[in-house]
C-alpha cells in the first residue's frame, strides 16, 4: 500500500480512484493531481514506482486536505453558530440548513422519531 498524506491508498485500484480515499480529494482533483505529476490515470497503484509516488505526494501537498481541511470546516461551522446567522442556528438545533422541508423528511439530521404523547384529535 502506498501512503500519501497519512492515508493508506488501496493498491489494487486505479490511481484516479485510489486518490479519492484522501479526504478533500474528489475524482476531478485526483485526475488533476495525476496529470500534474505526469502519471497516467489507468495505472494501478501497485504499478507506481517510487519516483511517481514522490511526484504525486508533491502535487497533493499543494492542497488543503485531511485533518487541516476537517478543522477548517469545523471552524467555519463554529463561526456561523457564533454570529447567530440562520445557518448557524440550524446547525445548533440539528436541523437541515439548505431549505429542505422538515415536516415529513430530514430524519438524518433530526434523528429517530420521538413520539408525542396524547396527540389525538379533539372531538366536539
Amino acid at each position: 500500500m502506498a501512503r500519501i498524506a497519512g492515508v493508506d491508498i488501496p493498491k489494487h485500484k486505479r490511481g484516479a480512484i485510489a486518490l479519492t480515499y484522501i479526504y478533500g480529494i474528489g475524482k476531478s482533483r485526483a485526475q488533476e493531481i495525476l496529470e500534474r505529476a505526469g502519471v497516467e490515470e489507468d495505472i494501478k497503484v501497485s504499478d507506481w514506482n517510487d519516483d511517481q509516488i514522490g511526484k504525486i505526494r508533491e502535487a497533493v501537498s499543494e492542497y488543503t486536505i485531511e485533518g487541516e481541511l476537517r478543522s477548517e470546516t469545523q471552524l467555519n461551522i463554529k463561526r456561523l453558530m457564533d454570529i447567530g446567522c440562520y445557518r448557524g442556528i440550524r446547525h445548533r438545533s440539528g436541523l437541515p440548513l439548505r431549505g429542505q422541508r422538515t415536516k415529513n423528511n430530514s430524519r438524518t439530521r433530526k434523528g429517530k422519531r420521538k413520539t408525542v404523547a396524547n396527540k389525538k384529535k379533539a372531538t366536539k
